[in-house]
């Protein structure tokens, strides 16, 4: 019997390209999902807009949140909503391929693993691709805390992993590298070499901010892992060259 999959997708300002986030979410043939779309940008009118999308299909849940809490709280509330065996999680402006959930799930309960993060294309604003990203076979805690190689639109994970302590940080970015570093303590995290999902690269995201991921990569490493002040400005350099070399095109 196929289990259900729980999408998480948090929306701040992507009216671009929600609508064609959630339709290739739709058009997958693993059809056993929910969608919960966490619409963290009170009091700007793309709601309206979310309110459209939900229509098309019950499966899609629609959060309104109070106020602004972020990425990582955002999805934080929608793994508390969630009903699925599987978690997934998807950003609001990136897209899956039409086999992604079928593939990816056969390949998790064959293999026995708890979580999952596959290859990718990065594409640019039109969709056109860039380059591919190779998912390594497996990415451990030192792996992580110099070179993550894991795609957040990629991850599906089983949620029973997700306890109390292993849930998103507040932080701006990196607040998935902090989970992924978190949970590769006590789970293997393994990779699949599909390219399965689309990255969208912005150079007007939050993610494209410089400063904002160095101040965040170091808050990673120095209040939440508990390094020094050294060890966390060399990990932090490490991470950044290597981030870097990864998005050099070719």
């Amino acid at each position: 019997m196929k289990k259900l999959v729980s999408i998480i997708i948090p929306y701040y300002k992507k009216i671009e390209f929600i609508e064609e986030t959630v339709d290739s979410i739709l058009k997958q043939s693993y059809s056993k999902f929910e969608i919960i779309l966490i619409h963290d940008d009170p009091g700007n009118l793309d709601y309206k807009k979310l309110i459209e999308i939900k229509k098309k299909d019950k499966r899609i849940k629609l959060i309104f949140n109070k106020k602004n809490i972020g990425v990582g709280f955002s999805r934080n509330k929608g793994i508390k909503k969630a009903k699925g065996y599987y978690i997934a999680f998807c950003d609001a402006d990136d897209t899956w391929k039409k086999k992604k959930l079928l593939k990816q799930i056969t390949f998790m309960e064959k293999n026995k693993i708890n979580f999952c993060f596959s290859s990718y294309d990065q594409i640019n604003f039109n969709g056109k691709k860039i380059k591919s990203i190779i998912a390594p076979k497996i990415q451990k805690y030192r792996d992580l805390l110099t070179d993550c190689k894991i795609g957040l639109s990629t991850v599906i994970l089983k949620k029973d992993i997700l306890k109390k302590k292993n849930k998103f940080s507040n932080l701006k970015t990196k607040e998935d590298l902090l989970l992924w570093i978190n949970l590769s303590k006590k789970y293997e995290l393994i990779g699949y070499d599909k390219i399965l999902s689309n990255w969208r690269k912005l150079n007007n995201s939050l993610s494209s901010d410089n400063f904002q991921k160095f101040k965040d990569g170091y808050m990673l490493y120095f209040k939440h892992l508990k390094f020094n002040f050294l060890s966390s400005f060399y990990f932090l350099l490490l991470l950044s060259l290597n981030f870097v070399k990864k998005n050099i095109i070719k």
